[in-house]
């Protein structure tokens, strides 16, 4: 549910989530389906999973891949390639990484609903075996932990990871998301799963904020276009981000408690308690160059959450590096003069060969 609180604080929330979840237990009805967003950028299938699509947008065949862990929550993984102007692909191919990746994670079916995190990681090993075995990683919000996890227990695959509007240690500081899971009983989330037979149904919990609040002028200072409110251009590119965000994907209901309770109510990542894929996960033997970029304005994710990192991990401090970009959420994915000050910065350092911050299995 990590947008779903965006507009409201936790006590707001309260009175707003007891009259929706009325509604859900009473089968509230819905709408037309909405359509599944386009990509912008021409790309190809790589690898198809059950779980999850590697889209390739490469233009080389050589070279270390960049694979970028897209958020597998709310919405889908297109928040990477919105719309000319606002893809993340394309400003990272034009600042030079032209052996570039995406986790195209799907919706789950009522088959997969017992997936867990560990069966995600397994299939993130597999996409990276498929890439060669060793990557450059880019993890997405709630791709974040996910990548970061996938980093420590498989240090000798990830040769650099970027870490983008992620929740890494929740009790770093706190936001209208973490707050409200913490104040939240886990009766609550297994309810949840409960209502959706075993899953997280994504245009349900849609309904907790709803589309209809999003004012065009919001839109707007998100995408940080420059196209004005009311005109054609504008009235096309936000016709696209209805779209994205009226599309939503399911989550096994496995997973979704898991991440409830692993990461933010016990966690686990940051107190070194997370055990993945039989390993306990220990952050502090992690030597992999990190790039930290957070969101001044983040209503979900504490700027302080992602900024743990640096302290939990064991890369050197000179192979650490950190940025606050002056925007919402979103805004890190999708705002136009983010895209165009910060990512192409990042993209250059992980071109760069710095024999000082090469992680242990390139070294």
């Amino acid at each position: 549910m990590w947008p779903a609180f965006a507009a409201a604080s936790a006590s707001e929330f309260a009175g707003l989530l007891a009259k929706r979840f009325v509604n859900l237990a009473m089968g509230e009805g819905d709408g037309p389906a909405p359509r599944e967003p386009k990509w912008a950028t021409p790309n190809t299938i790589a690898l198809e999973l059950k779980s999850v699509r590697l889209r390739d947008f490469s233009t080389v065949k050589d070279g270390v891949p960049t694979l970028l862990c897209a958020p597998f929550a709310l919405h889908g993984a297109a928040v990477a390639d919105l719309a000319p102007g606002h893809s993340l692909v394309v400003a990272l191919r034009d600042a030079g990484l032209r052996r570039l990746f995406v986790t195209d994670w799907r919706s789950a079916t009522m088959e997969m609903r017992f997936l867990g995190i560990d069966d995600y990681l397994a299939d993130l090993n597999v996409l990276v075996d498929q890439l060669g075995g060793s990557v450059d990683l880019v993890g997405l919000c709630q791709g974040g932990w996910l990548a970061l996890l996938y980093a420590a227990r498989f240090p000798a695959k990830v040769r650099k990871l970027v870490l983008a509007g992620a929740p890494i240690d929740i009790a770093a500081g706190q936001s209208a998301l973490s707050a409200l899971a913490d104040a939240s009983p886990l009766a609550l989330f297994h309810e949840l799963v409960t209502l959706g037979d075993g899953r997280v149904l994504g245009h349900k919990v849609l309904k907790f904020w709803g589309s209809e609040t999003l004012d065009s002028r919001e839109i707007h200072q998100l995408l940080q276009t420059p196209e004005p409110v009311g005109s054609p251009a504008f009235a096309a590119l936000e016709a696209i981000f209805r779209d994205w965000h009226a599309w939503t994907v399911d989550l096994p209901g496995t997973y979704y408690l898991e991440v409830i309770e692993k990461l933010y109510k016990r966690n686990e990542i940051a107190t070194g308690q997370f055990i993945a894929l039989g390993e306990p996960i220990d952050l502090a033997t992690m030597r992999a160059p990190i790039f930290l970029l957070a969101a001044r304005d983040d209503e979900l994710v504490a700027p302080a959450q992602l900024f743990a990192t640096e302290r939990l991990v064991g890369t050197p401090a000179r192979a650490i590096r950190k940025a606050t970009a002056p925007c919402g959420h979103a805004g890190v994915f999708m705002g136009r003069a983010i895209l165009r000050d910060y990512w192409p910065r990042i993209a250059r350092w992980m071109i760069e060969l710095d024999s000082r911050s090469l992680a242990p299995a390139a070294a």
